[in-house]
């Protein structure tokens, strides 16, 4: 049985993220469903959502630990809810917040799952199966832009041709620096290595056989529109598969390998949390849990005092 439809308070709301907050479209999904599970939570006890308290909150946050929710889900409901009521509290509908100081459960923070360089490597190097030449360059062109300049997908299928006042990203040829509109719609440029060039060159020389004449995207599908991210995640996982790699290659996986590598090579924090576009330097910093684990494992491999025999 599908939940009822969100109540007017609650559509309002939403709209305030997607047009002044200018949310991800995936967030705002989460949020919808967030929203929707308070609505029912709250609908289940009889309560009217702006007479909410504290123990409400509390007790629906544990009705969702009850279904079966992880802590992260959690966390984002609760993000949700908070801004909800802060939202309403701006406009004097709630007195207070009954989401403050409600905090999600701790949830363990896996390391990224990044590719080793040989991987990346072998995973750049290898040959699209494909028969048409414009898709293997177009394939090629997407590997080299999500490990050579670490984009996220979305920034990869953002990128247009061209630069213009419609164009959420763009790639300069003359200076080799790819300019992508990231999360929280923040602007942001990073070099583009000459490996990526060469490749993207190849591209643009096919692309025409397959974009409609009037198509500004750079990465196209080959019904010559916008690729999108599961286009994407699907070229990208056969070729690690013709690669021979053992390990599940998404996109994201580029971008960690990206992030990895470079502070494995360089050890500059603050230069990666650049290129990566982390508004705080604590999202960059799971990446030296990741480096020391790749030293720890040449430590296992290398020194005699090692391992107890």
């Amino acid at each position: 049985m599908a939940p009822p439809p969100l109540g007017e308070g609650l559509v309002r709301f939403l709209e305030h993220l997607r047009v002044e907050r200018r949310l991800a479209a995936r967030t705002l999904v989460m949020y919808g469903d967030a929203l929707g599970w308070l609505q029912q939570l709250a609908a289940d006890e009889g309560i009217d959502l702006m007479q909410a308290q504290v123990h409400h909150v509390r007790g629906w946050t544990a009705r969702l630990r009850e279904r079966g929710l992880g802590p992260r889900s959690i966390a984002i409901a609760l993000a949700a809810w908070r801004g909800l009521y802060k939202h309403w509290g701006r406009e004097r509908l709630v007195l207070l917040n009954p989401v403050d100081g409600i905090r999600p459960p701790k949830a363990p923070k896996p390391l990224p799952k990044a590719l080793n360089v040989d991987q990346a490597v072998a995973l750049a190097e290898q040959q699209p199966a494909t028969a048409n030449p414009a898709l293997r360059a177009r394939d090629q062109c997407i590997v080299e832009l999500l490990y050579g300049c670490g984009l996220r997908v979305g920034e990869l299928i953002g990128l247009d041709v061209a630069a213009g006042p419609l164009a959420a990203g763009w790639i300069d040829i003359a200076d080799g620096t790819a300019h992508v509109l990231g999360k929280g719609s923040k602007r942001r440029s990073v070099p583009v290595g000459g490996p990526a060039l060469a490749a993207l060159a190849a591209w643009l020389a096919l692309r025409a056989e397959l974009a409609r004449p009037d198509e500004p995207a750079l990465i196209v599908s080959n019904r010559g529109t916008r690729l999108s991210s599961s286009q994407v995640r699907s070229r990208l996982q056969g070729l690690a598969r013709d690669a021979g790699l053992a390990t599940g290659v998404h996109p994201h996986m580029l971008r960690h390998s990206y992030a990895s590598h470079l502070l494995q090579s360089s050890g500059d924090l603050r230069a990666v949390q650049e290129l990566l576009g982390h508004a705080s330097i604590s999202s960059t910093q799971i990446y030296t849990r990741l480096d020391f684990q790749h030293l720890a494992k040449v430590y296992d491999v290398a020194h005699p005092r090692a391992k107890r025999k």
